[in-house]
């Protein structure tokens, strides 16, 4: 199986006919001409991805960028691999899809309506709570 027929491009695969990135391995052509060297480069590869995405799903409910590590290594899975080229495509056309969501007027103005609604309400509960109890904490922290 030659290296090179694994290599297709994308024309057309985001709904435009302006891209022209390639899908498949990145690997340099002296790799990719030795199947067991090429094997052994997708392993490597295979093995460093997979250590930084597990190392960003640790990070999801510790202090880190959890979210960034993880797609840090879908990123270098996406160098070797055609799925995670797919993956991170799909991403970036959702993500820019929601960026251009998020920047509508009409959708700017209901967040800015719910944001406001939501602070006027926990400022509501606050002061039931202060007017009930004054500003004495339920708890003593000095004993």
């Amino acid at each position: 199986m030659n290296a090179e027929s694994d290599q297709r491009t994308a024309a057309g695969a985001e709904g435009s006919g302006t891209d022209r990135e390639r899908l498949g391995s990145r690997a340099p052509h002296f790799v990719r001409r030795s199947r067991a060297l090429h094997l052994s480069w997708q392993a490597g590869v295979f093995v460093v991805g997979l250590a930084v995405v597990v190392a960003g799903i640790v990070m999801l409910p510790l202090p880190g960028p959890g979210w960034l590590v993880i797609f840090a290594g879908m990123a270098i899975w996406a160098t070797e691999f055609v799925w995670a080229q797919l993956v991170l495509r799909w991403t970036r056309r959702k993500v820019t899809e929601a960026a251009r969501r998020a920047l509508d007027p009409r959708v700017r103005r209901r967040n800015i309506a719910l944001t406001v609604t939501g602070l006027v309400i926990v400022a509501g509960l606050v002061a039931a709570y202060v007017a009930q109890y004054g500003l004495e904490v339920p708890w003593r922290a000095g004993d």
